[in-house]
């Protein structure tokens, strides 16, 4: 497996963003390894929040979120995914997969950084990867806070919209991250923060895994993922414990999603799920600071 990785200076003076990064390696299904880039603020001890990120984002995108999670004594813990931010980045569309991306969240989280009592926030990708791992290994998490996301199994249509997104993708000569980012916010996007989710992709090659994530989310009941996705469901049907549904009103992609998703998991009953108005796909670039408090209040830290 060909592998790119991006220069640190890319990196250099981010906005808003002075986390220095950690890295664990994690297994290269072609006998090597692969480094996948975290950072990490708050308490050691403390409890443990996983936030992921999703396409085409990067854990820059949770940094309003963090230090109000980190001063309310959590351990906040936000990884890039393999292909995205300072994690490496394999060169071919081809190498990435649904499986795979599930099999190196679950190495990084619980071999690799060995977490238990987790509570895990996943937002697009971060939540069609995050719920797997959280039905594949239901004791090691305590909690679970679904934001703008889902796990489709192809049994049914995507929307439109989103179909329109993934030919895009698909035909675009060249990838503008930036852009699709802020096409996903509400309240506009800063040139500073356009180009911090420019950061990680210095040229094409390195865009493999933006452009393949469209290409991996099942579309029909044949669908690679879909068995696995389809038995993550059974296991989430069961799952007592809490779980937050906490969208934005304003995705028209993963919008329904909120509704199955209190529907089917008996952990989202009895608790007040937020809609948090005004804000897009990207709901933390629209609205971190009003989800950080939601997921403060959903673990019993709000002041």
């Amino acid at each position: 497996m060909q592998v790119h990785r991006t220069p640190q200076e890319r990196f250099a003076d981010l906005a808003d963003f002075p986390y220095d990064p950690h890295h664990a390696e994690v297994t290269d299904p072609d006998g090597g390894t692969l480094r996948m880039a975290y950072v990490q603020a708050g308490p050691a001890a403390g409890e443990p929040v996983v936030l992921v990120h999703g396409e085409p984002t990067w854990s820059y995108l949770y940094r309003s979120m963090i230090p109000t999670l980190a001063e309310a004594g959590l351990r906040v813990i936000v990884p890039d995914l393999v292909g995205f931010g300072r994690s490496d980045k394999p060169a071919e569309i081809g190498d990435h997969s649904y499986a795979r991306h599930v099999a190196w969240l679950t190495e990084l989280l619980l071999d690799r950084l060995d977490l238990r009592g987790i509570t895990l926030l996943g937002q697009d990708w971060g939540g069609l990867l995050g719920l797997r791992v959280v039905a594949e290994h239901p004791d090691r998490f305590a909690r679970v806070v679904a934001a703008n996301t889902g796990m489709p199994t192809g049994d049914h249509d995507m929307p439109e919209v989103w179909w329109r997104f993934r030919r895009t993708i698909e035909n675009a000569s060249r990838l503008d991250i930036g852009r699709i980012v802020a096409a996903g916010c509400v309240r506009g996007l800063s040139e500073s923060a356009r180009a911090a989710y420019d950061a990680p992709f210095p040229d094409e090659t390195y865009l493999a895994g933006p452009r393949a994530m469209p290409l991996l989310v099942p579309t029909a009941p044949t669908d690679p993922a879909t068995e696995a996705n389809r038995a993550a469901w059974v296991e989430l049907s069961r799952w007592e414990k809490p779980f937050l549904v906490a969208f934005s009103d304003s995705d028209p992609i993963t919008g329904p999603m909120a509704r199955i998703i209190t529907k089917l998991v008996p952990g989202t009953r009895g608790l007040e799920h937020p809609v948090i108005a005004g804000a897009g796909h990207f709901l933390q670039e629209d609205a971190g600071e009003e989800l950080a408090g939601h997921v403060l209040t959903f673990l019993g830290r709000a002041t």
